[in-house]
């Protein structure tokens, strides 16, 4: 029997390259090539090759203590925007790596005094190179950004076989209502894939000072450390860079933890209003497996009527219109999971109508099964979690 529990909201948009390039001055790109390598073969051909392209480079000369100073913003997987088990130990191999092998080298720890006095940025995603292949072969992409002038400096690539590593994500991104790849998680994937002599995103780079603050929350969330964590979200939020989806979702995930009904609904409410300012609306809803049916443990299905309502007054109060767009996972017949799509969408739809009747006529819906999955493993678990999705593909009326 197929099992497709998971049923979930999001609608990802895609930014234009921001990135320009700045007339040779640069070492080229050190990509991919040849056949995959073992998981830590590959980390070691990736480090070392952006670690060679600093030896020649004018911008990598100026030290700390006598060290080239670095920050680590934490690694992602480039598909889903989440931080998992496999990036986590990406990020802690490279780190090693660099610390063991390059003396001059010194990776600080992501906080506001490092990133401050820092001079450079390294980021790093994990990307499947086929989704249609779930256990094909991955990339390691791995960049150095000076920050001062926000120039990528060194970029390598490296193929790594997906051989024993696990993809299930972190507690935040396994629990967060909303899936977290916004336009700033965009910028994070868009500056670690360009090519050295070639800018940074802006829009990224911008907002990086309240990064270190999220980073701690989400370390303490990850950690069972709630208290912790919504004080940290909360301080990111009193920032001028904290308008972020991964703090509004940090704010509401740590409240409900924390027993905090009404300021959890708040926050909700306000990532609801912050994915429709910005085009894209996405819900993770759990349902019993080849149903309709909202999953039936009370505790994970517990706040959907209330996710809902925030749904429906901020669409009514934003006067948008909607398509709704089910997808399912990569497991049982093709029809089977068309059909199943569009019933999981017109079901979400019929939810609001009813919360407001106004959404009636400015809602439509479609399915598409697993036709545009985004991981397409098939494990129907938290690994693929992003596939069984319905977008709330957002328009203005008439």
């Amino acid at each position: 029997m197929k099992r497709n529990g998971w049923l979930h909201f999001v609608f990802l948009s895609l930014a234009a390259w921001l990135a320009t390039g700045l007339g040779g001055c640069a070492a080229p790109p050190v990509t991919a090539s040849g056949a995959p390598l073992p998981f830590a073969e590959a980390v070691v051909q990736a480090s070392d090759a952006l670690v060679v392209q600093t030896q020649t480079q004018p911008l990598f000369l100026d030290r700390i203590g006598g060290r080239r100073s670095v920050v680590l913003d934490p690694m992602l997987d480039a598909a889903s925007g989440q931080q998992t088990i496999a990036t986590l130990q990406l990020q802690d191999r490279v780190i090693e790596r660099m610390g063991t092998k390059y003396d001059a080298i010194e990776v600080l720890p992501f906080d506001s005094e490092n990133l401050g006095k820092a001079r450079y940025l390294l980021t790093g995603t994990m990307t499947r190179i086929a989704p249609s292949q779930p256990q094909g072969p991955l990339r390691i992409d791995l960049a150095l950004t000076e920050l001062k002038s926000g120039t990528v400096v060194a970029h390598a690539s490296s193929l790594v076989r997906d051989e024993g590593l696990d993809h299930t994500p972190l507690p935040y991104d396994r629990d967060t209502p909303v899936p977290t790849r916004d336009p700033l998680v965009e910028g994070y994937v868009r500056t670690t894939a360009a090519a050295a002599g070639q800018r940074a995103d802006p829009a990224y780079l911008a907002r990086l000072s309240a990064a270190p603050t999220i980073t701690a929350a989400t370390a303490h969330y990850n950690a069972g450390r709630y208290p912790e964590a919504l004080a940290q979200y909360s301080a990111a939020a009193a920032t001028s860079d904290g308008e972020q989806l991964r703090v509004l979702n940090g704010i509401y995930l740590s409240s409900a933890k924390l027993g905090r009904t009404a300021e959890a609904e708040q926050a909700f409410g306000k990532i609801v209003a912050y994915g429709i300012a910005n085009r894209q609306l996405g819900v993770k809803f759990l349902f019993n497996p080849n149903t309709t049916v909202f999953w039936s443990d009370g505790r994970i299905s517990g706040p959907y009527p209330m996710w809902l309502h925030q749904i429906a007054k901020a669409s009514t109060d934003a006067g948008i219109c909607m398509d709704i767009i089910g997808h399912t996972s990569h497991t049982g017949p093709v029809a089977y999971n068309e059909v199943l799509s569009l019933q999981r969408a017109a079901y979400i739809r019929q939810r609001l109508v009813n919360d407001s009747t106004a959404l009636g006529p400015r809602t439509t819906t479609s399915g598409k099964g697993f036709r545009e999955n985004i991981i397409g493993s098939g494990t129907d678990d938290a690994v693929d979690a992003l596939d069984r999705r319905v977008e709330f593909k957002i328009e203005a009326c008439g």
